[in-house]
């Protein structure tokens, strides 16, 4: 699946790994009860609700998509530990060749193992990841049950506010004083 991605991104979008029916058309968040279109929507990223045949339209918004595990899967539990500890090193050289202001993790699976926390919280992280600001935000796959899109939506909202803060400041959060 081709990522979506160009230098100096407000923002990069990082799903665990594609689903099968995404792999198949090469459009993201394509499984037909996947809500990431909706939510970065109501959550202020984009005016309008792209459709996932649209995806690269993303960019004009300044942000991305790429997943951290290439190989599809119909469900992101099939992702081993060990493929994102060894997607580790190629994965942060991406995010530090784009540059982008934050790196958004769709789910905690893929940065607990990235950066070795066990359970990282939901939100801003302490640490950077290729020089971004990351966050932890709930997956947004319809598997995901544990959150609504209300809840989907508040968390993203946190992160647009973020964004909108640290675009007027200049300055990342994460090297404020």
């Amino acid at each position: 699946m081709p990522d979506i991605l160009a230098p100096d991104l407000d923002v990069v979008f990082c799903g665990i790994n594609p689903g099968l029916a995404a792999a198949a058309a090469g459009h993201h968040f394509l499984g037909r009860g996947n809500r990431f279109w909706r939510v970065i929507h109501l959550a202020g990223f984009t005016p309008v609700e792209i459709r996932p045949e649209n995806d690269r339209s993303i960019l004009q918004y300044r942000c991305g998509l790429t997943a951290v595990v290439d190989r599809p899967t119909a469900q992101g539990a099939q992702v081993a530990v060990q493929e994102f500890v060894a997607a580790t090193a190629r994965f942060e050289r991406k995010i530090t060749h784009y540059a982008p202001r934050f790196v958004a993790f769709l789910g905690k699976a893929a940065y607990a193992a990235l950066s070795g926390q066990a359970a990282p919280a939901w939100g801003p992280q302490k640490q950077l990841f290729g020089g971004a600001t990351v966050w932890v935000l709930p997956n947004p796959s319809g598997r995901n049950r544990a959150f609504t899109v209300e809840q989907l939506v508040s968390a993203y909202r946190r992160l647009h506010r973020a964004v909108a803060e640290d675009r007027q400041s200049g300055m990342p959060l994460a090297t404020r004083p």
